[in-house]
């Protein structure tokens, strides 16, 4: 619903455009209306004229309609994110908003849920449009937050603040080709494999009213979970100490270890009728006395880095990519030719018009046989860009006309093999870390289930011993043989318990740990070795594509030159390749710095040899210079001999 003055300056504007045009129609101030009350992703600026859309002759005549379309997604890619095919939205659920976890819930799920934070009781069991919803959850999680209610209750519960970050929030249109149990499947696939295998929590729900506008909701918490199923923070108070005039922030835990190197807290102290931030140390010396027991913080802490991985923007862009991966895998399973590019046209080095979102409103009225403004631009903006593709074609055709000599062909050729070079030395940088990190893995992992192994059988067995202990306690002392099967057991127990603990303590120095304390580290470098490893599987992948794309534009090259002489092209090549080489080699050094290895470069360059039959084409080519060679020669004795004869 538009606000009063929202309303009021929609009826000036319509005053002013019917001084100005007699003919005005009111159907950009219907189609606003619309818009604005189904979620819309832009609204008409107040001083576009609504003569801009009147009919002439029975012709809708809109003359500023493709700047008119330009604007308005220009603001639409700035709002919500939207990329051809598909809309991504990010919504954060805040406090501070007047949002509640509890309620999203409720409304993705059209269920009734109790707030307990606030005493609401949140129903929308008479909404429509649901058609699956599930609740998903990392395993060490507790399985009682299946139930929605009571996850994001306890969501509410752990965000104390009046404006706390509750939830995040995506809505994502589904690819209409696919069917409802692919809609679903791709869904579920894409949460596990972003969302819950990172430690999230999800609630999710796919709606389609009308059938024809599936779009899942998806709801995130924010907090991370331990392996224990308890939250973390989100942000940690940061002390700012100090140590020989340098400041450094130290968390609470980090503080314990620092102050055995000298490091201070700052304190407030009354220095005349001001508070200055000294350490105790220096105070003592000056007598002062501490104005209160508050010492001196950043101001918004520190940020758990797994919080500040999920809040930054690389991670929504790895996000929005991934889903573009699946759904396209999807796409393609089902045998569509439609693809989904999580790029804006821009991003892509495309100079077609986006077109806009539509709605379900808009294809309402279409099907009715009434014109929809959003269509209509939309018909408009594909006529444009389809002109656009044919232009670009008839360039890339005399374009290829005018490549096609030895020099151009040798250059492509070139540009194409250092392309190739730089593809292997990264396929060879990425396998190494890949190998170094896999090593690792194959050492800490054991090790580590072991302790985790170890740690709980002394659990079990230790409360099995306390257990036999208190029975002996309890046990009347004239039961001598209960007491002496009772003392066996316990000493058989504590015997087996100082086996273990000793197995344990081993272990630990295996680990490189001084106490249990240590293994949290231990399990983080895991960790971040797990997640480098999938990430650098990621990129294999993806350098793997890039260099299969080259090799087939190399290898189409190559039978366009087959009509040259292959003597003169292969001139050209070896004339241009050391200076495409060495350009090739400064880019790969500038972009790994000091990571830049000699020895790998050089075994790249033989891979490129290898992949580009390098060696056979010089084996073909010195054979066709040698039989030239002979033929020169014999050339020559033929024409001796017959000089001879003649002379004779």
């Amino acid at each position: 619903m538009r606000s009063p003055r929202g309303t009021a300056a929609a009826a000036a504007a319509s005053r002013q455009c019917h001084n100005t045009c007699g003919r005005c129609c009111h159907r950009l101030c219907d189609w606003a209306n619309t818009v604005a009350s189904t979620d819309a992703i832009f609204q008409p600026p107040a001083q576009t004229c609504h003569r801009q859309l009147c009919r002439r002759d029975g012709q809708a005549f809109s003359p500023s309609i493709f700047s008119f379309a330009k604007e308005k997604q220009k603001k639409e890619n700035e709002v919500n994110e939207t990329w051809q095919f598909t809309i991504w939205k990010r919504r954060v659920v805040s406090r501070g908003a007047g949002r509640s976890a509890v309620a999203a819930s409720a409304y993705l799920s059209c269920s009734r849920l109790y707030n307990d934070y606030d005493g609401i009781q949140h129903d929308y069991t008479k909404k429509q449009g649901l058609v699956w919803q599930q609740v998903f959850l990392p395993e060490y999680a507790p399985q009682e937050w299946k139930d929605r209610e009571q996850l994001w209750n306890a969501v509410e519960e752990v965000e104390t603040a009046k404006d706390s970050r509750l939830a995040r929030e995506f809505v994502v249109a589904l690819p209409i080709e696919l069917s409802r149990e692919e809609q679903v499947e791709l869904l579920q696939e894409f949460i596990r494999e972003q969302f819950v295998s990172d430690g999230m929590c999800a609630d999710a729900a796919i709606h389609d009213t009308d059938g024809h506008n599936p779009h899942a909701h998806i709801l995130l918490t924010v907090r991370p979970l331990d392996e224990r199923g308890k939250w973390q923070y989100k942000t940690e108070k940061e002390y700012l100490c100090m140590k020989n005039g340098e400041e450094r922030g130290f968390t609470a835990a980090e503080f314990r270890t620092a102050k055995n190197d000298g490091w201070e807290k700052q304190h407030p102290y009354k220095v005349g009728k001001k508070k200055v931030y000294m350490t105790p140390s220096d105070a003592e010396v000056q007598g002062l006395v501490r104005a209160d027991k508050h010492p001196k913080s950043t101001r918004y802490g520190r940020q758990n880095p797994i919080s500040e991985r999920w809040n930054s923007e690389e991670q929504l862009t790895a996000w929005r990519e991934a889903w573009a991966d699946v759904s396209n895998r999807y796409l393609e399973r089902a045998g569509r030719e439609e693809r989904i590019d999580h790029r804006s046209n821009a991003a892509r080095g495309l100079d077609e018009i986006p077109t806009i979102h539509e709605g379900v409103t808009a294809q309402a009225l279409e099907r009715k046989g009434i014109i929809s403004d959003r269509c209509e631009i939309n018909r408009q903006i594909k006529t444009e860009n389809a002109l656009l593709r044919e232009l670009k074609a008839e360039i890339k055709k005399l374009s290829a006309l005018v490549a096609r000599t030895v020099p151009a062909i040798a250059e492509g050729l070139e540009k194409l093999r250092s392309r190739v070079l730089i593809f292997c030395y990264q396929l060879s940088h990425i396998r190494s870390g890949k190998s170094r990190i896999q090593k690792s893995l194959a050492v800490w992992k054991p090790e580590l289930e072991r302790y985790t192994g170890l740690v709980q059988q002394i659990k079990e067995k230790s409360k099995e011993r306390k257990s036999l202990l208190a029975e002996k306690k309890e046990t009347p002392f004239y039961l001598i043989p209960k007491h002496h099967e009772l003392s066996r057991r316990i000493a058989e127990l504590t015997e087996e318990l100082e086996e273990l603990k000793s197995e344990k303590d081993m272990l630990l120095h295996s680990l490189e740990c001084s106490d249990d304390a240590g293994i949290a580290v231990v399990k983080k470098d895991i960790s971040t070795m797990e997640a480098a490893l999938k990430k650098l599987s990621q990129q294999e992948e993806k350098y793997t594509a890039e260099l299969n794309d080259a090799l087939q534009q190399y290898a189409d090259l190559k039978e366009q030159a087959a009509e040259f002489d292959p003597d003169e092209l292969q001139d050209a090549r070896l004339a241009l390749r050391p200076a495409m080489e060495r350009s090739a080699v400064d880019c790969v050094r500038s972009a790994y710095g000091n990571k830049y290895d000699p020895l790998m470069m050089y075994d790249s360059k033989r891979d490129v040899a290898n992949l580009l039959h390098e060696e056979a084409e010089e084996r073909s080519i010195r054979e066709r210079l040698h039989q030239k060679q002979q033929q020169k020669t014999k050339q020559k004795q033929d024409k001796k001999k017959s000089r001879d004869s003649w002379e004779r």
